[in-house]
């Protein structure tokens, strides 16, 4: 009860903080919200606005009512630590009545775990630029509302927080992001995405090879007569393309120029957890996308998997998608239809992704080559005792299955993993 209302003070105090600091500074800001992909188009985001300007952006993904005052007033979570959090509140009044050197944007992930998450954002939070990535059927976190249309509905909340001569920057490959447009004027709305009708158009997707491993991935933009290749090394997948065209839309609005955006990516860093690719022991290949998982997401990954052409099997570890509520045993079947059909050997962990065995089991994959665990540790020991030069091997998961524990298991530098790996803070490790 009492962390309750201390939690309320905190929270309270540091939005009128926040308040504060954005009348005092007036920065300009970009909001991203969607179910997927919202750190890499923040990542991705940062890296073009900060090759012009002084940027902060959201530390991790401190996308809450708490996360987002903590990145307005450049302040560290204080997590349990009471202490913390007070020296968090003084260091917030120093921000307001001291002078300091305050960045021109700031870039905001803005996430909805719970009704009225962004509403309640939205009465205090105004924005220069929004930015909508990919709103799926069905949405990550939709057991804590009444429908899957309910929780994309709440996405739809950040609009309001758009200023009158704002941006909207909108994937124009998503039909449920395309209904926001109508809160918004044509001429204030830069759309990105594969179809041919969007104002930056991604094509020509290819994976890029080195001794017969994935490096990274290569496409082409199409904008306004120039067609500009673009790299990203170290990860894989339309997951990480189309922050890069979101990124290139917030360029453009402020007048950057696309073909000096498209160069930096060639040195982008992509964020821990999201199809990164890492080396594996027994000289394998992990696509490391443990940092969290729903049904649309784990789609993607399995899809991006069946693409890759190394010669060697193809090795799937799939923890428990959580938070999907009635929709929980439908959607692991759809995993594990799609699993069977392209993997050779899947390995599970939890109690809800049995279902995702069973039914790759029925889509044809040999029950000898699945394999089910209750836990991230028994998985990665199950993998050290059957992976085999040349595999491939994509590892996802929910947050709460830990998946990056196996992830550590079969990395070949484990000792990298506090720069590698998601979930390595000392919170994380004492849970």
């Amino acid at each position: 009860m009492l962390k309750q209302i201390f939690k309320k003070i905190i929270i309270y105090l540091l939005i009128l903080e926040s308040k504060l600091t954005l009348k005092k500074y007036k920065p300009k800001i970009v909001a991203i919200t969607g179910n997927i992909g919202k750190t890499s188009a923040k990542d991705a985001i940062f890296t073009v606005l900060s090759s012009a300007y002084f940027v902060r952006k959201s530390e991790k993904s401190f996308n809450s009512e708490i996360g987002i005052p903590l990145t307005i007033l450049g302040l560290p979570n204080g997590w349990s630590d009471i202490f913390v959090w007070i020296y968090n509140i003084f260091d917030g009044l120093k921000l307001i009545f001291l002078k300091n050197h305050y960045p021109k944007w700031l870039v905001l992930e803005i996430g909805a775990d719970r009704p009225g998450d962004i509403e309640k954002i939205s009465k205090w939070l105004k924005t220069d630029i929004v930015v909508i990535t990919h709103l799926p059927e069905i949405p990550v976190h939709v057991e804590f509302f009444k429908s899957a249309e309910e929780a994309i509905v709440e996405k739809g909340h950040i609009m309001k927080t758009l200023k009158d001569r704002g941006v909207f920057v909108v994937n124009n490959d998503d039909k449920r992001a395309l209904t926001l447009k109508i809160s918004v004027e044509e001429k204030k709305i830069i759309t990105y995405g594969f179809s041919n009708n969007s104002d930056i158009v991604a094509s020509n997707e290819k994976i890029i090879y080195k001794n017969n491993k994935p490096k990274g991935i290569s496409f082409r933009v199409d904008y306004k007569g120039n067609s500009i290749p673009v790299n990203i090394n170290g990860a894989l997948g339309k997951q990480h393309i189309y922050p890069v065209l979101s990124a290139m839309a917030v360029g453009i609005s402020q007048g950057l120029n696309i073909i000096l955006i498209a160069r930096l990516f060639d040195e982008h860093e992509t964020p821990q957890g999201r199809m990164k690719i890492i080396n594996g022991i027994s000289n394998s290949c992990i696509i490391d996308d443990s940092y969290n998982s729903s049904p649309a997401a784990a789609i993607e990954a399995i899809n991006t998997l069946n693409n890759i052409d190394c010669g060697g099997r193809k090795i799937v570890v799939l923890g428990d998608m959580m938070e999907l509520g009635g929709y929980s045993m439908e959607e692991h079947i759809k995993v594990g239809k799609l699993t069977g059909e392209i993997a050779d050997i899947l390995i599970t962990v939890g109690v809800r992704a049995k279902y995702i065995a069973q039914e790759a089991n029925h889509a044809g994959m040999k029950e000898r080559n699945i394999f089910q665990c209750l836990d991230s540790e028994s998985a990665g020991d199950k993998l050290i005792d059957i992976i085999e030069e040349g595999d491939t091997v994509l590892i996802k998961g929910s947050q709460s299955m830990r998946m990056e524990k196996v992830v550590e298991k079969i990395m070949t530098n484990p000792e990298k993993k506090y720069r590698l790996l998601v979930r390595q803070e000392e919170e994380w490790q004492n849970r």
